[in-house]
């Protein structure tokens, strides 16, 4: 039943590798689970007690709540894909609730840091600097994943409309405007890169040294060797640089409902802890300037 749910996956609902692989390993934790403590039991026959008893294993081994949380949510994805092929005819899910989880404010980039690396930084004048620059004024101009950038393609950036095209999760299209100046490092790039391989015939935007498509822990050693020298946050990662984007377009009034739009996000609950950041700014500034603070 697991390698069949992981096909509707792969080939139906075309979810991220991220996904899949997420999945799969907690549904194969879960079966380990279930060979260990009812060994004749299927994973079909599974009800709330077992899954409420792996929650409490999980628990007891120190496992974080919003990890044990994205099990369960994986075990209700498997048993509701049972429920709709009559592989099983309750989702024991419905009586399983979430643990509550404590989820920190997303870490991001002081706007004069930032603003130092792209402006004043001396990225190298040659194909790898130009590529280095591109990653990070793509990350920040419009706040697309790691996953997304390193699959976006010549093809799905419109100059005319200063749009790309981004294939989201669960395969969902969007369309993200950027800045002017892009087009000018764009066009750049590109020419660095055309001298740099004489026989380019890879379709992606962003490609490593040897011609090939980039990687996400090549893209993450790339964005924290620049962010180091001009942050001291704990995290620097690309994904530090989508939560700058957002942050910094609440900061300066955008709506939330757009920035929503804009990072791809399937409801406004997953966009709205940038508000607590705007929130914390709001309360050092009343701390620093009202006369009883």
């Amino acid at each position: 039943m697991i390698n069949t749910f992981i096909k509707f996956l792969t080939y139906e609902k075309r979810a991220s590798p991220y996904t899949i692989t997420s999945y799969h390993n907690d549904l194969l934790q879960f079966h380990a689970f279930l060979s260990h403590h009812a060994p004749n039991l299927p994973i079909v026959q599974a009800s709330h007690e077992e899954i409420r008893a792996w929650i409490v294993d999980l628990s007891n081994k120190k496992n974080k709540a919003r990890s044990i949380n994205r099990k369960i949510s994986t075990l209700r994805s498997f048993y509701k894909f049972l429920q709709r092929r009559d592989y099983v005819k309750k989702n024991p899910t419905h009586k399983v609730k979430a643990l509550k989880a404590q989820y920190p404010l997303p870490h991001f980039v002081q706007t004069t840091d930032l603003f130092d690396l792209l402006d004043q930084y001396e990225f190298t004048k040659d194909f790898q600097g130009y590529r280095d620059r591109m990653m990070i004024e793509l990350l920040y101009g419009t706040g697309i994943r790691l996953s997304e950038m390193t699959n976006l393609k010549i093809s799905d950036i419109d100059e005319y409309n200063n749009t790309i095209k981004v294939n989201g999760k669960g395969n969902k299209e969007r369309v993200v405007p950027f800045h002017r100046s892009l087009p000018k490092l764009l066009k750049r790039y590109q020419e660095e890169r055309s001298s740099y391989f004489l026989h380019d015939q890879t379709p992606y935007l962003l490609v490593t040294n040897k011609g090939d498509q980039c990687y996400p822990m090549m893209v993450y050693r790339t964005v924290r060797n620049y962010l180091d020298q001009f942050t001291s946050i704990e995290k620097r990662s690309p994904h530090v640089i989508r939560h700058t984007f957002a942050t910094h377009l609440l900061n300066n009034g955008a709506d939330l409902n757009a920035i929503k739009d804009l990072l791809g996000h399937a409801s406004l609950a997953a966009t709205q802890i940038y508000t607590h950041n705007t929130v914390e700014k709001l309360k050092t500034v009343f701390d620093q300037a009202h006369p009883k603070a």
